[in-house]
């Protein structure tokens, strides 16, 4: 969650200079931000990250904060994905006080200088092109995504229809649907996906 400091002033004038702009104003601003830890120093970032997390979450207009963690022997950086609801409050979360002090108190963990990409709109979310992380083939993500959908999409509306219906709740395809898909976006994100990709990490970033 921290940026580089170099860039935080040309990118604070690039903010305000799209302002003018009320229909991506709006739409929001998102900052991904990628580290990369000392070895034998995650813990000092996890605590880091402890102190600087519920300070991001209350300031004005922060809506969604989502950490990757790297993938054991095959990445050591970690990816901060930070949503604001206009780039004006984002802008003004880089600027704190807070954050400013925090980059300074973890700068000496970290084993380069932090990086930072910032994008307008509430649609990015899972394609960090500005940011330096690792990421799978297109190809091997899509199998990898279509794999862990097949058998969720096959097994939810089994066990989630009749339950419904035992709960007394009519038969309506709308309510059926919007229960059925986001139960299977709930396990995607929470439980399938985290262990599936930590499963196959070596084909996928092979």
């Amino acid at each position: 969650m921290t940026f580089r400091i170099s860039s935080l002033s040309k990118e604070r004038d690039a903010l305000n200079q799209n302002n003018e702009n009320s229909d991506l104003q709006d739409k929001g601003a998102t900052v991904v931000i990628t580290h990369r830890v000392q070895p034998g120093k995650e813990s000092l970032y996890d605590e880091w990250l402890n102190e600087i997390g519920p300070l991001c979450r209350s300031s004005k207009g922060h809506l969604d904060w989502h950490l990757i963690r790297p993938l054991t022997g095959l990445s050591a950086t970690f990816t901060v994905i930070i949503r604001f609801d206009t780039r004006e409050n984002l802008a003004n979360w880089m600027d704190s006080e807070h954050r400013k002090r925090l980059i300074e108190k973890v700068r000496p963990i970290l084993a380069k200088d932090d990086d930072f990409f910032i994008k307008s709109g509430l649609d990015f979310w899972f394609t960090p092109e500005g940011a330096k992380a690792t990421l799978p083939v297109r190809w091997k993500q899509y199998l990898v995504t279509w794999s862990a959908i097949y058998p969720l999409v096959l097994v939810v509306p089994l066990v989630l229809i009749p339950l419904l219906r035992l709960l007394g709740i009519p038969q309506n395809h709308y309510i059926d649907t919007l229960v059925i898909t986001g139960s299977v976006v709930f396990f995607m994100v929470y439980l399938v996906m985290p262990r599936y990709t930590k499963a196959v990490k070596h084909w996928l970033f092979k």
